[in-house]
């Protein structure tokens, strides 16, 4: 004869199942899903890379969900570049990319107006090869010495590259002497060309630098010359989950993810 428990215990042993949930969720800064089904599909860009690939596990872990991940650059036409990939339909709930290749995306009917949230700044820096001469970038005097001395610049396709060849050079005056030694990255981190020797300096988001075995980072452009990109997520309006898209950008952006952004290089936006 099966046996029953009381209405009042199982009430308790409901209630109780329901706060040991919020528990663990709250210990990892997002609230808890109903049903983890369907793996949740992330498009990111290199700047906010070194960051995700930290927080990612613990989101996996409190939600149940498996996270897909494809990475490439915040604009251009490369064939990784996050436009490119929408424009093939890839899969994705979430996009993470520089402010405003978002909003490019938005217009462009790709994003869900309305769902960007901004999750860090960033800041530019130089390195070169490991154990080579630390080139003085202290001052813009400075830099603009050193890049008219350095043999060879290597620098992003992205948000970072595309501030260096269409302002940077310009408002230091030395586009004609630097711009024809520099070469433009598709597809590949700027610190990889340069640890393997390829060019004798390289220019990109810090927090894509600093990841990068085989290099020395230098310092980040003197401030009156440097340039903060904001990088941001939003729902793509093709995604099957958007709930659980916006649920992953609540657990970027929460407070206890701060500590994590940080040490990669960046500055977190967190909600408060």
């Amino acid at each position: 004869m099966k046996a029953f428990l009381p209405r009042s215990a199982l009430t308790r042993r409901a209630a109780l199942a329901v706060a040991a949930s919020f528990i663990l969720a709250g210990c990892a800064g997002t609230p808890p899903t109903t049903t983890a089904t369907g793996d949740i599909h992330v498009m990111t860009s290199g700047g906010f890379t070194a960051a995700y690939n930290e927080l990612r596990p613990g989101f996996e872990r409190s939600t149940g969900r498996s996270v897909k991940t494809a990475y490439g650059a915040s604009m251009g036409n490369a064939t990784d570049s996050i436009p490119s990939r929408l424009g093939r339909n890839e899969p994705a709930d979430v996009v993470i990319l520089a402010r405003p290749a978002l909003d490019a995306l938005v217009a462009q009917g790709k994003v869900v107006a309305g769902s960007q949230v901004d999750l860090v700044r960033s800041s530019i820096g130089f390195a070169v090869r490991k154990g080579a001469p630390k080139p003085d970038i202290g001052t813009v005097d400075a830099l603009k010495r050193t890049l008219l001395a350095a043999p060879s610049i290597a620098y992003s396709a992205s948000a970072s590259g595309t501030y260096y060849e269409t302002e940077l050079l310009k408002k230091l005056g030395i586009e004609d002497q630097v711009k024809p030694k520099s070469k433009r990255i598709l597809s590949e981190r700027v610190g990889a060309v340069v640890a393997r020797g390829d060019a004798a300096l390289g220019l990109q988001q810090v927090s894509e630098l600093l990841p990068i075995e085989g290099i020395d980072y230098i310092g980040p452009l003197p401030a009156e010359v440097q340039r903060v990109t904001v990088f941001s997520a939003g729902v793509a309006t093709a995604s099957k989950q958007p709930d659980a898209a916006r649920q992953l950008i609540r657990y970027l952006n929460a407070p206890a993810a701060a500590p994590t952004i940080a040490k990669t290089g960046l500055e977190p936006l967190s909600a408060r």
